[in-house]
């Protein structure tokens, strides 16, 4: 019997799965309410944004923070909100509040570049783009030099390449080629994919320039022989409009390694985290079936301890 008590009470106890989540950057906002929780991994889906109702009530919520507080951290991060709203233009009239307010932050920066590239302004921009990069050279995994290449490619108004945006290339062969070692190829990487995690939040399809950061993307994962990174780079740069026939070739040179016993696999965390929550739901009812048993048999159990 005591056998018996055991093996139901710890089986139920340990069979409890952990609780999942997305676990990539988070946004923690003034109020220490978390504005959004990314995919994990270093393939780009843009910030998990929850939908217009719940970020009106972050701004509220911001606002009455900031009156009670006069901290202006309330503030900056209701300018963001504002830009994810695609309210613009009161995003950069709040910052120039908070520029007069306590001058030289680098997030009044980095946001008033972002605002300003949104509403078409890319010589104003460019120049708080490259106040934020002076400000803090090291933020954004020290990406923002990409940012920059964006904003004079768009001001330059030609075709955009990736000398353009990340000064390398990568050949127009079946295969990318590169000369960076891997430790340069990684950093590269997630440097591009910040940018894209960023952009890609504001610019949907089609993009030229999300596109092109996209192939680069799968280029360098190729390199690294990351194959399901490079599938969906890939297939990313399609959708936001990459055409090139040197993209089909590079496809098919990891298309079957991808599979397994005549089955797609699948390592996409969007669709990872709908088995996810079906854990969380398992997790749930372990617990309470656990709280269960302990309930129904405590007196038989704790006398086993006696």
């Amino acid at each position: 019997m005591r056998k018996y008590f055991f093996s139901l009470l710890f089986g139920t106890l340990f069979s409890i799965s952990a609780f999942a989540c997305l676990n990539g950057e988070k946004m923690v906002l003034a109020n220490q309410e978390i504005l959004y929780v990314d995919f994990d991994g270093e393939v780009p889906y843009g910030h998990q944004i929850g939908v217009k109702e719940e970020l009106e009530e972050f701004l509220v919520k911001l606002k009455k923070g900031y009156n009670k507080t006069k901290d202006v951290d309330y503030l900056s991060d209701e300018g963001y909100i504002l830009i994810l709203l695609g309210r613009y233009q009161e995003a950069i009239d709040l910052y120039k509040k908070i520029e007069s307010l306590e001058p030289g932050r680098y997030s009044t920066a980095s946001n008033m570049g972002t605002a300003y590239e949104l509403i078409g302004n890319n010589k104003e921009a460019l120049k708080w783009i490259e106040t934020a990069m002076k400000t803090e050279p090291h933020s954004h995994s020290k990406s923002e030099w990409i940012h920059i290449n964006i904003l004079k490619a768009k001001i330059r108004g030609r075709s955009i390449s990736s000398i353009d945006l990340i000064g390398k290339d990568f050949g127009n062969g079946k295969a990318p080629q590169s000369t960076l070692s891997k430790k340069d190829l990684q950093l590269l990487k997630m440097q591009i994919f910040y940018q894209l995690n960023e952009r890609m939040t504001f610019v949907k399809p089609k993009d030229a320039i999300v596109a092109q950061l996209l192939f680069d993307l799968g280029n360098i994962a190729l390199l690294m022989n990351q194959k399901y990174d490079a599938e969906k780079s890939y297939t990313q740069a399609k959708e936001y409009g990459f055409e090139n026939s040197v993209l089909e070739e590079r496809m098919k040179l990891f298309s079957q390694a991808l599979t397994k016993n005549g089955k797609q696999v699948s390592d996409d965390p969007k669709e990872s985290e709908e088995l996810n929550w079906i854990s969380v739901v398992f997790s749930v009812l372990s617990l309470i079936i656990s709280g269960f048993v302990i309930f129904k048999f405590r007196k038989k159990i704790f006398s086993l301890f006696k």
